[in-house]
C-alpha cells in the first residue's frame, strides 16, 4: 500500500512539474511577443550622415599606384609643393603611394573632438594597402562643408604578395580601416522637434497601420492624456507635455512595450536554396503531390561502309547512322497533406520525409502563394 501511494505521489509531482514548465513556457512566449517601442522605431531628425574625402596612403612597400594613375602622381606633386618642394610630375615614382577614397558615417550625437572610424578604399591600381599611413585629409558631407579630418595607420587585415607570376593573397588588401582616425571638427545640426508644430515625430522602421495605432494608444494610456496621434502608418506625432524634461520624456516612451502587428514574411533565395521564415506563418488546409519524372536519351553512332564487303557503284558512299534509345521513368507521386493552421516548419518537415529537395520546397512555396494557401508575403531573391 505504501509503495502504491509513493508511486502515485511521484506521478502527481511529476505531472505538476511538467504543468509548471508548460505554464512558464507559455508565459515566456507571451512575453516574447512584446517589444520595446525603441526597438521598432526611431525619432525623425536623428540620422547618421555620410561623409566622404580623398587622400593619399604612403609608406607602401612597392604595392601602390603605378605612374599610369595620373591622379596619384598629380596629388603627390601638389603635396610636395605645399612643403616648398617642386618636382616635375614626370620624375615622380608613386609605387609607394596610393590614392584612396575615404568614407565614414557621422553619428547625430557626435561632437567636436570625437573620434570615428574611417574606411579607406583604393582609387587607382594599387595592389595592397598593407603597412600604409593615411595623410591628413578632410572629409565633407553633402553640403560640401568639412566635418571630419582623417589621418592614421591603415589596418587591412589581409595581404597580397606576388613574384614571377606567383600570387599569395588573403582577404581584400585594397580596402582598409583607420580605427579612430577621424576627428570630428563640426557638429551636425539635427532637429529633434518638428518644424511646424513643435512635435516629436516617431517613425516606424517598418510601416504598419495597426502597429502605429497601438503605439499611439500605448503612449496616451501611459501618460493619461492625448499627446500622441498616428499621422500615417509610419509616423506618430507626439507633443511633449509642458514642464517635462525632454530627455526623460523620450526615455519613458522608448521603454514602453507593445505587440507589433507586422505582416509575416517568407524570404526565399533561389540561388543558394535558403528559406527564412517567422514562426507565425500559417497555411490553409492543403494537399501537395510531388513526383519525379526522369527521361534518359542515349544515342550511338555506327558507320555503314558497303564498299568493304562488295563491289559498289560510284554513287554509293559511307554513311554514319545514329541509333537513339529513349527511356522514360516516373516514380510514384508523394502526397503531403496538412491541416489548416500548420506552419512553414510543419510543411518543410513533411516535405523532408518524402525526400523533397530545397529547390522543390521553394517551388511548393511559390505554388502555395499563387493558390492563396500561404498567408504571408513571399519575397524571392
Amino acid at each position: 500500500m505504501t509503495k502504491i501511494i509513493t508511486n502515485a505521489s511521484k506521478l502527481f509531482f511529476k505531472s505538476m512539474f511538467l504543468l509548471l514548465i508548460a505554464l512558464f513556457s507559455a508565459q515566456s512566449a507571451m512575453a516574447a511577443l512584446k517589444v520595446r517601442i525603441k526597438d521598432i522605431t526611431h525619432f525623425s531628425g536623428l540620422i547618421d550622415n555620410p561623409v566622404v574625402g580623398y587622400g593619399l596612403v604612403v609608406g607602401l612597400a612597392g604595392t601602390g599606384d603605378s605612374n599610369r594613375a595620373k591622379q596619384t602622381v598629380q596629388s603627390v606633386a601638389n603635396m610636395l609643393k605645399a612643403f616648398n618642394i617642386n618636382v616635375p610630375v614626370d620624375d615622380l615614382n608613386t609605387r609607394n603611394v596610393a590614392a584612396v577614397m575615404l568614407t565614414a558615417s557621422l553619428s547625430p550625437y557626435a561632437y567636436e573632438g570625437d573620434k570615428i572610424d574611417v574606411q579607406v578604399s583604393s582609387l587607382g591600381d594599387a595592389r595592397s594597402l598593407v603597412g600604409g599611413t593615411l595623410l591628413i585629409a578632410p572629409m565633407k558631407a553633402a553640403d560640401n562643408q568639412t566635418y571630419v579630418i582623417a589621418q592614421g595607420a591603415v589596418s587591412v587585415g589581409g595581404y597580397k604578395y606576388d613574384m614571377f607570376g606567383n600570387v599569395v593573397q588573403k582577404n581584400h588588401p585594397t580596402v582598409g580601416l583607420v580605427s579612430n582616425g577621424g576627428i570630428v571638427e563640426k557638429t551636425l545640426d539635427n532637429h529633434l522637434l518638428g518644424i511646424k508644430d513643435g512635435a516629436l515625430q516617431l517613425v516606424l522602421n517598418r510601416a504598419d497601420f495597426t502597429t502605429a495605432s497601438r503605439i499611439a494608444d500605448k503612449i496616451n494610456s501611459n501618460f493619461g492624456i492625448e499627446i500622441a496621434k498616428a499621422r500615417s502608418p509610419a509616423v506618430i506625432s507626439i507633443i511633449a507635455p509642458t514642464g517635462n524634461n525632454l530627455i526623460d520624456f523620450i526615455s519613458i516612451i522608448e521603454r514602453l512595450n507593445i505587440t507589433p502587428d507586422d505582416q509575416p514574411v517568407v524570404v526565399v533565395n533561389e540561388r543558394t536554396g535558403t528559406i527564412v521564415t517567422g514562426g507565425d506563418v500559417v497555411l490553409d488546409s492543403v494537399s501537395i503531390s510531388q513526383g519525379d519524372l526522369q527521361i534518359n536519351i542515349q544515342t550511338d553512332y555506327s558507320a555503314s561502309q558497303p564498299w568493304l564487303v562488295r563491289q559498289t557503284g560510284d554513287d554509293v558512299k559511307t554513311v554514319v547512322l545514329p541509333h537513339t534509345k529513349i527511356h522514360a521513368s516516373e516514380d510514384n507521386a508523394s502526397l503531403v497533406s496538412l491541416q489548416s493552421g500548420a506552419t512553414i516548419a510543419d510543411l518543410i518537415s513533411a516535405l523532408a520525409k518524402v525526400k523533397a529537395s530545397t529547390r522543390d520546397v521553394i517551388s511548393v512555396l511559390e505554388a502555395l502563394k499563387r493558390s492563396g494557401a500561404l498567408h504571408a508575403e513571399l519575397i524571392v531573391q
